[in-house]
């Protein structure tokens, strides 16, 4: 990076301005992701109140930390959008913006009056993302949104965890994520259309908390449209796949492998010793070894029952055997590789000096994002945006802090 100009610094967003009006996740880490290249996303909170996740755990010092990774790179103004002062505000917010994040339940800005029809009228440019629950449509728009019953109903947890034990959910808000991701790559969609594309107008994405998680699960909804297949509960191991779990080793270590290709079998049971199970008819090939999935996990968990994981690792190495350890985040902060890619940065913060968290991905070469600060205090940029941007004069802008509308 010494090389590079220092305007490379700013990240390939610069002058994409995004207003985040969304809270907890899905909307937020969105605009998150937007923020961490480069983007000006100007973060609305609840006045007086803030945004929940700056209570959710892990908290220091009455500090979420988590609210210090979500909220980065973020201007921070507070702002009551239920208020029709605020609505206003909002609206003239708008007027420059590129982007508007929102991620309340389907209806709800429709009924302060910010529907897109009115938001579009200001400013048509606008690409407006809505994330919800369930959508924008269909019988089940007005429901409640969370990510937990999103993964349920995206049918993910009836194939994860043991067949002998209750469908499990991840241990991470994962359709939030998940659907973050999808929010921020379809307002980038619809930037590039904007501005490529005749009437060169913005428009409104319709992002479900559901649908990202349903489009990932691939060949299932073919499989059951032609087969009637109905995928079920494996523990660590896949149907379409074998050998494939998590393996035990000596020294009380777990290993995860996955070897489907003929050639990753063959090095695998090489690099074991164990040459003649390549050529087993009931291991030939990977329909085979999926059919005889019983047969060859036992065979794989006596053999790594008896070694140490830092032998392994260096014997799968050396043979160009494709393996890992299960790293929990200690051994994530002690590995080379998350230090040698700079995984994790050191970031100063208002509150504790500096604080460490994952650095932007995915990495850019030429016009890279990064982390600018950590989430900070509530309101802490109302001043230059309503009084520096907005044109507010310094009598309303006191008013409408005392009504509680900023």
């Amino acid at each position: 990076m010494s090389g590079e100009p220092m305007s490379s610094l700013k990240g390939p967003l610069e002058g994409l301005r995004v207003v985040d009006a969304g809270n907890m996740i899905a909307g937020p880490l969105a605009a998150t992701l937007l923020a961490d290249f480069g983007a000006d996303v100007i973060k609305l909170e609840q006045p007086g109140v803030g945004d929940p996740m700056r209570h959710w755990t892990p908290v220091k010092e009455d500090r979420s930390l988590w609210w210090k990774v979500i909220a980065r790179n973020k201007r921070l103004i507070t702002l009551n959008l239920s208020a029709s002062k605020g609505q206003e505000l909002l609206r003239r917010l708008i007027v420059n913006a590129d982007i508007l994040i929102e991620n309340y339940r389907s209806g709800t800005f429709e009924r302060w009056g910010l529907g897109y029809d009115v938001l579009s009228a200001i400013n048509p440019r606008l690409v407006f993302v809505r994330v919800s629950g369930y959508g924008q449509t269909g019988p089940y728009r007005h429901r409640g949104g969370y990510g937990t019953i999103a993964e349920a109903f995206s049918g993910v947890p009836s194939f994860t965890g043991f067949p002998d034990k209750p469908p499990t959910l991840p241990g991470f808000p994962m359709a939030d994520s998940v659907a973050a991701t999808f929010a921020a790559m379809a307002a980038m969609f619809a930037v590039y259309d904007r501005d490529h594309h005749e009437p060169h107008r913005g428009q409104e994405i319709d992002v479900s908390l559901y649908e990202p998680l349903f489009r990932l699960v691939e060949a299932q909804v073919i499989g059951f449209d032609q087969m009637r297949l109905v995928k079920q509960r494996r523990g660590n191991r896949m149907e379409e796949d074998s050998p494939r779990n998590t393996y035990q080793t000596r020294d009380g270590r777990w290993m995860a492998i996955s070897a489907s290709s003929q050639k990753t079998f063959e090095r695998l049971v090489h690099a074991m010793g164990r040459d003649d199970l390549a050529t087993d008819q009931r291991f030939r090939d990977n329909v085979q070894r999926v059919a005889n999935a019983d047969v060859l996990d036992k065979i794989m968990a006596d053999w790594f029952v008896t070694q140490d994981s830092d032998e392994v690792i260096a014997l799968f190495d050396r043979e160009n055997v494709v393996a890992g350890l299960i790293y929990d985040i200690s051994d994530i902060f002690r590995d080379p590789h998350y230090a040698a890619r700079g995984n994790i940065v050191e970031v100063e913060d208002q509150d504790f000096g500096t604080v460490r968290m994952q650095d932007v991905v995915p990495r850019f070469l030429r016009t890279p994002g990064r982390v600018r600060n950590s989430g900070g205090q509530i309101g802490q940029d109302n001043e230059a945006v309503y009084l520096g941007e907005l044109g507010l004069v310094a009598d309303e802008f006191a008013r409408l802090q005392a009504e509680r509308v900023i």
